[in-house]
């Protein structure tokens, strides 16, 4: 008997699911229109805060392909893994955001679960503190747009895993 410690252990995984549609491949004009509203409402918004955003959504609609995507990209755009992993609690762990980030989460999480009826006024009217009127308003639409693309990437299980960074953006 060996005691090479240089074998390695064999893993296996799950396999990967497959997706049910290539819906970009089948409606290419809204996937375009898609990409052209993306650029427009990323505008003007820091590209850390966007991503935030964006995987705060994420992580609600449980949208894994979009959470794929969207930590590579802020680990590529300079963003810490001890804040994106803070994330999903950020709650409870508030001080690792400053409170223009935090009012931007509150908001996003408003308007991603809009099963509680509305966005509440006092979480509108905190980010409103933070941001002027077009940063708010460019906010709203990121805010809108990682919705959407969840919406597309849940219901036809787009797979996760095999994103670069920059690859769609």
């Amino acid at each position: 008997m060996s005691t090479d410690d240089t074998t390695e252990e064999t893993v296996e995984y799950a396999p990967e699911h497959t997706p049910r549609l290539n819906w970009a491949q089948h409606a290419p004009e809204v996937y375009k229109a898609m990409i052209r509203l993306e650029a427009a409402a990323g505008k003007g918004l820091d590209p850390k805060l966007r991503e935030l955003v964006k995987i705060r959504a994420s992580q609600l609609n449980h949208c894994a392909f979009c959470l794929d995507m969207h930590t590579k990209d802020a680990l590529a755009g300079g963003e810490s893994v001890e804040r994106i992993v803070q994330l999903s609690a950020w709650e409870e762990s508030r001080h690792f955001y400053t409170e223009k980030e935090i009012a931007a989460i509150e908001l996003t999480e408003a308007v991603t679960v809009l099963t509680d009826g509305f966005v509440p006024d006092e979480v509108y009217e905190k980010a409103a503190k933070h941001f002027d009127e077009p940063e708010l308003a460019q906010l709203i639409a990121a805010i809108t747009m990682i919705n959407a693309w969840n919406r597309f990437g849940v219901t036809t299980r787009m797979v996760p895993g095999h994103y670069t960074p920059g690859q769609h953006g």
